[in-house]
């Protein structure tokens, strides 16, 4: 279980912070902020951090989707009928953690409003779903589907 889980994580975690990036960039900002922003979910000082809560930035992105790939990993291995249909279960879990993230976590954590703008719910579930889901869902597929005997 070790190696698609930190397979899925390198892809979809580089991936998505890739694009998180290259949208920081469109949008005018720095990425230390962005990376920095990632780091103060967990450590609200890590705003003020420096270069270091910009590393810490991408150490909390790693290990979240490092918790994303786990959960789909030890989810498809209970049901590995899952794994015939990877494109749909990474339609829906990257659905499943856009809501997770989107409407519960960082609403509750950032005190952001329930209704984000249409331009963040389009790259949000772009990114969940294309950039996350998917991925992850290919990799269990790949090193998780039972041999045919």
């Amino acid at each position: 279980m070790l190696k698609p889980i930190a397979i899925a994580t390198a892809i979809s975690g580089t991936l998505d912070i890739l694009f998180a990036m290259i949208l920081t960039l469109i949008f005018g900002r720095e990425i230390p902020n962005m990376l920095r922003y990632v780091a103060s979910g967990p450590f609200p000082a890590a705003t003020d951090m420096g270069t270091g809560g910009a590393v810490l930035g991408l150490i909390v992105h790693f290990t979240l989707m490092a918790i994303m790939a786990s959960a789909l990993m030890f989810y498809v291995r209970r049901r590995p009928d899952y794994l015939d249909r990877p494109l749909l279960v990474g339609l829906a879990y990257g659905l499943i953690t856009y809501v997770i993230m989107n409407i519960i976590v960082v609403p509750l954590r950032f005190h952001t409003p329930l209704l984000p703008r249409p331009l963040s719910v389009a790259t949000q579930l772009f990114a969940h779903i294309v950039l996350v889901g998917i991925p992850m869902a290919l990799v269990a597929a790949r090193y998780l589907r039972p041999k045919a005997a």
